[in-house]
């Protein structure tokens, strides 16, 4: 079987279901007739439609890549660029002022998350008109289907919480009238999570075909739907419950995931993120990436195209810059561990800084700081003149983990545009990830010893991956220094310092990689955790300066404007933006 990544997407048209008018005797070239999908040759190219779509987003609206949503909304991250106004609408996200409900950033993401449903369900009543005798595959793409519905809505729902949840028995005619608080925040999940709990039970144990999810990937992705879920939310965006039952479904669900034994941390945390391992034994999910694979310009990475470095061999755009706050919570203490109280006295940004005092071999793997090597490359160092654009403005850093080694053959540029793409895969699930979700479940069940040698095993593999962090000669970049967890010794292994150490494993582990801002929506802390970052890195960067969180309103983007307007005000805006 080919894999998905390899299928020439060209061939995936744009299908205008319905719509044909009848004097028209010749289809144009890249539109198929209703007859020609009433088979499984066609009802296939549905299918491929829908997996297209999980990679089909752009530096304007990305979402293979959260991160002006997950991190230049959190303490990790500054949007970059050419100043405020370069992309400005992510600015306007980044300090929480002047969002407004018709801003275009928001009514593009969210209908292109909804062309992915919408692809989805055309696939899935393709496939209903068929017999399994007339499709051999039927069970299984129907499940596949309903995963990659899953996946959309998953997103939807982490952005902007209340939305329309949308099947494939649901008519074009009667889309507008499927209200956007049809189901509350709990009955929204259970939808979400019955397309995964389907897949689950219908989805095949092999993975001949790594684009496609078996069904411990469907366990995987409906552990993360009933972490969301747990943290109970109300109208107002409030936590107001930990559900201990739905905790117990993630620990049932991450268990199958690890011992299923298809997947395990890499040796090297420098391999996640590395073009050469993509589809590792860490990787459980991930959108796959192609170039000169036969289609005009290949499936590459234009979601995080703005993020590159000026460096000479990638040129643009220096967008996606790592927060001073982010750098400093990398630091150590003398026993190894996280400076939790204190780690944010000082501003480090000159080499001698990160010699002077110790750090967790992560931050090497995730940011790029003046005089160190750039992404393990000896021979490019990292400078803040030739390597960052307004560095008075957003500081010396950049973003690393989604640039690519020069000499990479997976390295080129977008069609349009002198933009740098990659042909990484964009992991939407790594098995570190279900190692901490299992921890965090523990935890909030009281159980913290029990996730004492999780969050251990996930530093360990901190502390050893440092062979790719020298310079030429061999000295190491920096002071490393990080230890594990000794109860009695190092710390007092309660609950409330375990939940600390989980969360702050979870923000080291995951930097930069989408995830902060939802996390911390998530645990119900995004208002206290944002606003006090704010209040110090104002100081450092001015144009914070009018930066605030809103509580009980931006723990999610307003409903677009434009959506209301078309449903004919059958969707409500979100609490806080009326």
């Amino acid at each position: 079987m080919e894999m998905i990544k390899n299928i020439l997407i060209g061939a995936a048209t744009v299908l205008l279901l319905g719509s044909c008018n009848d004097f028209l005797e010749v289809l144009p070239q890249g539109v198929v007739s209703e007859e020609d999908l009433k088979n499984a040759q066609g009802v296939e190219g549905l299918v491929t439609a829908a997996y297209a779509s999980l990679g089909n987003d752009h530096w304007h609206e990305p979402y293979t890549s959260m991160w002006p949503y997950g991190n230049v909304r959190s303490d990790d991250a500054y949007k970059g660029g050419l100043g405020t106004s370069d992309q400005g609408d992510y600015h306007l996200y980044e300090t929480f002022t002047s969002i407004r409900p018709d801003q275009d950033k928001g009514n593009r993401i969210w209908s292109r998350l909804y062309i992915g449903i919408q692809r989805t369900n055309n696939a899935l009543r393709g496939i209903n008109e068929l017999e399994e005798g007339q499709y051999e595959d039927r069970t299984q793409r129907i499940a596949e289907m309903r995963f990659l519905r899953g996946h959309f809505h998953f997103l939807l729902k982490i952005l902007f919480k209340n939305i329309p949840y949308i099947e494939e028995g649901i008519s074009t005619d009667s889309l507008k009238y499927i209200a956007n608080v049809q189901y509350s925040n709990n009955e929204l999940w259970d939808k979400i999570a019955a397309d995964f709990q389907f897949a689950v039970n219908n989805l095949s144990p092999s993975r001949e075909d790594v684009g496609r999810p078996n069904d411990i990937i469907a366990k995987a992705y409906l552990a993360k739907t009933r972490l969301y879920q747990a943290y109970e939310q109300d109208e107002q965006h409030n936590v107001v419950q930990i559900n201990a039952a739905r905790m117990e479904e993630v620990l049932q669900l991450t268990n199958d995931v690890i011992n299923s034994g298809q997947f395990a941390l890499h040796d090297d945390y420098a391999k996640n993120y590395l073009w050469e391992y993509d589809n590792g034994q860490e990787s459980i999910y991930a959108v796959q990436r192609s170039r000169d694979d036969g289609s005009p310009a290949g499936r590459t990475d234009t979601s995080n195209s703005l993020n590159f470095p000026m460096y000479g061999a990638y040129g643009c755009c220096s967008f996606h810059r790592p927060s001073h706050n982010l750098v400093n919570a990398f630091q150590t203490d003398q026993a190894g561990l996280p400076k939790f109280d204190s780690f944010n006295e000082q501003v480090m940004a000159d080499s001698v800084d990160f010699r002077n005092n110790s750090v967790d071999p992560r931050l090497d793997h995730t940011v790029g700081i003046p005089s160190h090597p750039y992404k393990y490359q000896s021979d490019v160092i990292y400078n803040t003149e030739g390597f960052t654009r307004g560095p008075e403005v957003y500081g010396p850093f950049s973003a690393m983990k989604e640039v690519q080694q020069v000499d990479c053959p997976c390295l080129t540029q977008t069609v349009g545009y002198p933009y740098p793409a990659t042909s990484k895969n964009n992991d939407i699930i790594k098995f570190s990830d279900v190692l901490l979700w299992k921890a965090e479940a523990l935890i909030e069940l009281g159980r913290q010893d029990e996730a004492l040698p999780i969050i251990n095993e996930i530093r360990n593999r901190a502390k050893n991956s440092t062979d790719r962090l020298v310079y030429a000669n061999g000295e190491l970049m920096a002071n490393y220094n990080i230890q594990l967890y000794s109860p009695g010794v190092n710390i007092d292994w309660n609950q409330e310092n375990a939940r600390m150490a989980l969360r702050w494993e979870r923000r080291l582990e995951f930097a930069l990689e989408g995830m902060r801002f939802f996390d911390l929506v998530r645990w119900g802390i995004a208002a206290e955790t944002i606003n006090q970052y704010f209040e110090v890195e104002k100081a450092r960067v001015p144009f914070l300066s009018t930066a605030h969180f809103a509580k009980n309103r931006d723990e999610y983007l307003p409903i677009p404007l434009q959506q209301i307007n078309l449903s004919e005000g059958v969707y409500q805006q979100n609490a806080g933006w009326n």
